[in-house]
């Protein structure tokens, strides 16, 4: 571990996302380094501990603050088993297997997610040319852009991770950062957050402004001041 006067900041993207997702995300870089943290594939029946403890490796400086966006935060709440951290922050994700929508646990019941034909993701450029409408569009490049680690062995190892997470209770003291229009996870499923008005499952990308007013503010202290919380809701 390097030791180093600047509190350095982890970055874990998505679900199938690859770090650039956190391209506008800033913070004071005299008191702050942002680290983006990309995937690597799994090994051969590697569990979500033995994922998480190898990419830990990749953590270079001591106490960081971890942030995971979807799936990548729980990949950040694994990882904090293996590391002394300063904070763990998730954006958009789940603090235990409770928070699950119901259609994830009946797929998690039925063994559905093994049906999945994840292979069509790696024709994401196909969505572009056959999206009708401007949003369609718009939704589509998004997913090209955004949308690349295409193996099919990460992405039935990832989802099936992610269905299937076993965690009863939250990690202590994990900050949970969440939109209130969620279409993944469903807001009315989770339970302690901050949370942002409006915010989509993509909002890392699309409501960026909100995380370079507050991000500072959440990683020092871990929360968001009740009276700015209330401001943001009027």
């Amino acid at each position: 571990m390097v030791k180093d006067p600047l509190i350095h900041v982890y970055c874990m993207p998505g679900l199938a996302a690859n770090p650039s997702i956190f391209e506008m995300i800033r913070l004071p870089e005299d008191r702050f380094k942002i680290h983006w943290l990309d995937w690597v594939l799994p090994k051969p029946k590697e569990s979500l501990r033995e994922y998480t403890k190898r990419l830990s490796i990749k953590i270079e400086h001591e106490k960081p603050v971890l942030i995971g966006v979807s799936f990548g935060g729980v990949i950040v709440q694994e990882m904090a088993q293996f590391i002394k951290v300063r904070r763990v922050i998730i954006i958009s994700s789940v603090k235990s297997e409770n928070e699950l929508p119901r259609r994830m646990r009946f797929a998690r019941c039925t063994g559905a997610f093994k049906i999945l034909p994840t292979s069509l993701v790696r024709h994401v450029d196909a969505l572009e040319k056959i999206a009708l409408g401007d949003f369609a569009t718009k939704r589509a490049k998004l997913y090209k852009k955004y949308l690349s680690v295409t193996d099919t062995r990460y992405l039935d190892w990832a989802i099936e991770q992610m269905v299937c997470w076993e965690r009863q209770e939250p990690y202590p003291g994990v900050v949970h950062i969440h939109g209130d229009r969620d279409e993944i996870f469903p807001y009315r499923y989770i339970d302690g957050c901050i949370t942002v008005p409006g915010g989509t499952h993509v909002m890392i990308i699309n409501r960026f402004r909100w995380f370079n007013e507050h991000l500072e503010e959440i990683i020092t202290t871990g929360k968001l001041e009740k009276k700015k919380e209330k401001e943001i809701h009027t």
